[in-house]
């Protein structure tokens, strides 16, 4: 493995794990402002942890991004058009969570709205309040679930038929591809819920898959064929 793909390699490794970090600090510092029942008042009082989560979640933006431009090069040559659906829908993934950030930072403004308000139309803020929160649900949804899955059952199909990687990396990788949009498609059709216990257990593959890539990558690197 030249020097060229053994950079990439662990570039790659690196934005996978910033990635699924970002992700999990990005849900735990939202908590205040998207699930407490008093979340106008709470908004304001915890903004600089909500900002921060926001800030969290953009560095996932822009290492979900990375990870597919960086692998790109090499992902070409074994399958092109995969290679090139798989920028494609990662872009994707990376434009429904930031339409995500922007409305978690509008309801933040909201909130900030309604305290300096003083006793302003609850009901009116609370619609307002519940449609961003709704906005942020869907791209939730969409963007770290279904589309996760699409990109993941893309890299991990080519991993597999490439032996880039050991092939038990892309088959937990396929596997958890299939489950992250299961729960995507359960969560909604309202049978299970959002961060629910059997949405957590669904997702746990596909975060392992990224862990182990990310370590394999890191350590190993790509496994590139002998030259003949």
């Amino acid at each position: 493995m030249d020097f060229k793909t053994k950079t990439a390699s662990r570039i790659a490794g690196v934005l996978f794990i910033i990635a699924a970090v970002t992700a999990i600090v990005g849900v735990i510092l939202y908590k205040p402002l998207l699930n407490d029942a008093d979340y106008l008042t709470q908004g304001p009082a915890h903004a600089g942890q909500v900002v921060l989560g926001a800030v969290m979640e953009l560095l996932l933006v822009v290492s979900a991004v990375g990870t597919a431009t960086v692998m790109f090069p090499l992902l070409k040559t074994y399958n092109r058009t995969i290679a090139i659906w798989h920028v494609c829908f990662r872009f994707m993934e990376a434009v429904v969570i930031t339409v995500g950030v922007i409305s978690v930072l509008s309801l933040l403004t909201l909130s900030q709205e309604y305290v300096a308000a003083g006793a302003p139309d609850t009901a009116m803020y609370h619609v307002s309040g519940s449609l961003l929160k709704a906005v942020h649900d869907w791209t939730f949804l969409l963007g770290p679930n279904f589309f996760l899955g699409i990109n993941t059952m893309m890299y991990s199909y080519i991993f597999y038929k490439s032996g880039l990687v050991p092939r038990f990396i892309p088959m937990v990788g396929i596997t958890g591809s299939v489950l992250i949009m299961l729960a995507a498609l359960l969560e909604m059709f309202g049978v299970i819920g959002q961060l629910s216990t059997w949405g957590g257990i669904l997702a746990v593959p596909v975060f392992a898959n990224e862990m182990i890539l990310a370590v394999w990558l890191i350590a190993k690197g790509f496994r590139l064929p002998a030259a003949k």
